[in-house]
């Protein structure tokens, strides 16, 4: 699936969901912008701190309550790496 597939999806979903925040919205174009950065490559390999930064998300426990409020919503897949050297791995859904 390419990128113009997931941004206008991804629109077209949240119109009619009342749980996106601007928030989550920001979290799922830094995950849409390292879809990119990675050549489409599904799933990403996600880096907490690029993540944060292009969402300007400052906290930790916001961080991670949005990749789980979007695994939960049905958005994304959002495998967590409890290894340090590994990082996690999100599917971008298709909507």
């Amino acid at each position: 699936m390419d990128l113009k597939e997931h941004f206008t999806g991804f629109y077209e979903a949240i119109l009619a969901d009342p749980r996106i925040t601007t928030v989550h919205i920001s979290m799922y174009m830094a995950l849409l912008l390292a879809y990119l950065l990675r050549e489409s490559e599904n799933p990403i390999q996600i880096d907490r701190d690029s993540l944060m930064q292009y969402a300007k998300v400052s906290s930790r426990a916001t961080y991670y309550k949005l990749l789980h409020d979007l695994d939960g919503f049905g958005y994304i897949k959002y495998i967590p790496s409890h290894n340090l050297f590994l990082g996690s791995l999100v599917y971008l859904k298709k909507i």
